[in-house]
């Protein structure tokens, strides 16, 4: 099958889209956070049903690729996570272990990367400038406001490049 006949690829983020992070946001709400026990908790997150219910229904027409700003070295808890939760397999991208750039430039960078072979139907993340910053590259988004959202994340994600 060539590239163009593939279907069109659907994009997820995972904390706070399609996992519920919660429950370790007290990792990194004190000082200094503790990175390894924040990620360590990954594997308990409950799913958010919102977040399933929209990647298995556009699984029905879409390719599904996972994009998180997750390290790489969660690669393997992150992979059990989402066969745990029967979601459909699909490419997973990760953040390197080292790079600390915040998570705007990272996804943006990957999303490029892969509109320049396939048609990206929709990226779905709760990460507003990540999602601001796909809209002006003309990318339809579809913001996944149904968790709370968390200050000291939006700092990981943002500033210190961490998630």
């Amino acid at each position: 099958m060539t590239e163009s006949a593939k279907p069109p690829l659907a994009v997820f983020d995972l904390d706070n889209t399609l996992a519920d992070t919660a429950h370790r946001q007290r990792f990194l709400e004190r000082k200094p956070r503790d990175w390894d026990a924040f990620f360590a908790a990954a594997p308990a997150d409950p799913p958010v049903p919102e977040g399933v219910a929209l990647v298995l229904e556009s699984a029905e027409e879409c390719e599904i690729v996972y994009l998180t700003g997750r390290p790489e070295r969660c690669r393997r808890d992150t992979l059990a996570w989402l066969t745990a939760q029967g979601l459909p397999e699909g490419r997973l991208h990760m953040r390197r272990n080292d790079d600390r750039r915040p998570a705007r430039r990272t996804k943006l960078e990957i999303l490029k990367r892969l509109a320049g072979t396939r048609e990206i139907r929709v990226l779905v993340d709760d990460d507003e400038l990540v999602c601001q910053d796909a809209e002006r590259a003309g990318f339809t988004v579809v913001r996944a406001t149904w968790t709370a959202p968390s200050a000291a994340l939006e700092v990981a994600q943002e500033r210190e490049g961490r998630t």
